[in-house]
């Protein structure tokens, strides 16, 4: 009699894949370059090389902002992430419409941080973003306080802040909230050694996106009711580094892959259940592929 081989169950995060901004700023990008207009935008659309490749493929050219200072009279897309002012100011010296594609999250945080700056400064304190410096949204956030926000990431970072004087605590929407916990514990702490006789205002504000934090809780589910997880995302990606930790924190063989060919097949031997999810930044139509992918290396695993 013919022995059939049991096929492992494939299943996708139904929560996984891009969050409400970044579709919006896909959508807006392609119904532009559905009309043939030439369509620059200033950064990677997101944080995913496969997808800013298919869209170029479509025709959108990828700028920096040092190539967005020489361009003149033409269409510029502004992704997820948002802007500094200075990047409109840009625009209307050298007459380019903005295609504003900004997060409504983004950009409500980037109001608050401009009135929270001006509150903090009337006392010299210090306005402080919990964030990766660098990160398209953080340069956004600081642009709202004339360069002068204190970016940390880490303990590590805490030694930029003067735990004499006031802050006023921020967050990169896409970071953890554990994490942001954490150092708020530690800011208030370290100020109430430094100065406990004295009154120091500390305001500690939870900006973090809920659509984005919402997905720790069902992801660490999620990544325990599978025999292996397979976490798709673009190795810029800040929030699909931290989606990852939590996959691996409760699954501990969880792989980080960012395309089809990072599949290993010993990854898959013996094994009865895969989950396949990803970031805010990661399509779902990849995380089919990749399913696609791993049932075709399971029918050919012996």
């Amino acid at each position: 009699m013919k022995k059939f081989k049991n096929l492992m169950k494939v299943e996708i995060d139904i929560n996984s894949g891009f969050c409400f901004g970044v579709v919006y700023a896909i959508q807006m990008a392609e119904s532009v370059l559905s009309t043939n207009e030439q369509l620059y935008c200033l950064g990677d659309i997101v944080h995913n090389s496969v997808e800013v490749q298919r869209l170029k493929d479509k025709g959108l050219v990828t700028i920096d902002h040092a190539q967005f200072k020489t361009l003149k009279n033409c269409k510029v897309l502004i992704r997820a992430h948002g802007e500094p002012p200075e990047t409109y100011r840009i625009a209307m010296e050298n007459n380019i419409e903005l295609i504003d594609a900004s997060c409504p999250v983004v950009l409500k945080l980037q109001q608050n941080i401009k009135k929270g700056f001006d509150k903090i400064s009337i006392f010299d304190g210090q306005l402080v973003i919990y964030g990766k410096e660098g990160h398209a949204e953080v340069n956004g956030l600081v642009g709202q306080t004339s360069g002068k926000a204190i970016v940390i990431n880490s303990f590590a970072d805490l030694n930029k802040i003067d735990f004499t004087k006031s802050v006023n605590l921020f967050s990169q929407t896409t970071q953890s909230r554990d994490g942001f916990r954490k150092i708020k514990e530690e800011i208030q702490k370290r100020l109430q050694e430094a100065q406990p006789n004295h009154k120091i205002i500390f305001e500690a504000n939870d900006t973090i996106c809920r659509q984005v934090s919402g997905r720790e809780p069902k992801l660490r589910d999620f990544a325990k009711n599978h025999d292996v997880v397979i976490f798709v995302s673009g190795k810029k990606s800040s929030n699909g580094k931290i989606l990852y930790n939590v996959c691996k924190e409760e699954n501990s063989k969880t792989y980080f892959v960012s395309e089809p060919k990072e599949l290993v097949i010993e990854w898959f031997k013996g094994v009865e259940s895969v989950g396949i999810c990803g970031a805010t930044s990661t399509p779902m139509w990849l995380m089919k592929e990749i399913a696609k992918e791993i049932e075709n290396i399971n029918l050919n695993i012996t």
